[in-house]
Parts: C-alpha cells; sequence; structure tokens
C-alpha cells in the first residue's frame, strides 16, 4: 500500500511540475506562495459522514486574462465512525476572463486512498452583473 501512495505522489508531483513550468515559462507575473487550509464536511439528510482537511502550500500567479494555480499537501481525512488518517492531496486550476463580466474556470484535485487515488475535475463560468 505504502509503495503505490509513493509511486503515485511520484507521478503526480512529475506531472504538477511539468504543468507548473510550462505555465511558469509564459508567465509575466507570478503572485508567489501561498499556504491554503480547508476543510470539507459531507453530511446526508442531516447525518455527518466525515470530513478532510487539506493543508496546502501553492502558487498562483496571472498573465492578462489567464490566471491559475497549483497546491497541494497533506490532507487529514476522518469518515464518521472510523479512525481518521493522513493522505496526500492537490489541486491545479485556472480561470480565462473571456469579458470583463464573463470568465471560464476549471481545476483538477486529487487525494491518495488505501486502495486507489480520487480524482476529481471542476469546470465552470462565471457572469457578472
Amino acid at each position: 500500500m505504502y509503495l503505490q501512495k509513493t509511486q503515485f505522489l511520484l507521478q503526480m508531483i512529475k506531472a504538477l511540475a511539468v504543468a507548473v513550468s510550462g505555465v511558469l515559462a509564459g508567465s509575466a507575473a507570478l503572485a508567489g506562495p501561498y499556504v491554503n487550509v480547508e476543510n470539507n464536511a459531507g453530511y446526508s439528510g442531516g447525518d455527518y459522514l466525515g470530513a478532510t482537511t487539506d493543508v496546502h502550500v501553492g502558487f498562483e500567479g496571472a498573465q492578462d486574462v489567464y490566471s491559475y494555480y497549483v497546491q497541494g499537501g497533506p490532507a487529514y481525512s476522518s469518515p464518521q465512525g472510523d479512525d481518521g488518517e493522513f493522505e496526500l492531496s492537490g489541486k491545479i486550476g485556472g480561470n480565462v476572463q473571456a469579458t470583463d463580466q464573463f470568465g471560464v474556470y476549471g481545476e483538477l484535485s486529487f487525494i491518495t486512498a488505501d486502495e486507489d487515488p480520487s480524482v476529481g475535475s471542476k469546470i465552470g463560468v462565471k457572469y457578472s452583473f
């Protein structure tokens, strides 16, 4: 199990490094590092299901109408009724501001697990009035 997590983490770090280096190579402005602590809890029908707390270090930047971020670090997952455990998680995302009022954004995320890593995606549009 540990070996699988380590191999997955190395693959994710390599993929993030390639993605970030590509973005940074063309980036005129790098806003720099930041820390993001985030807790996500789940409920169903009023019942508490559990929570995951991420403690990420990240970098963000922007050029013209494009902005991006990449972050990662430990995550403490504590499902209801089970012992909590530490995992590794990360996110990479960006935004394209098509007009002053309209933007398109997206995010890819991952978290390791005992069996298989979980991967998520998000894409959306935002219109401001």
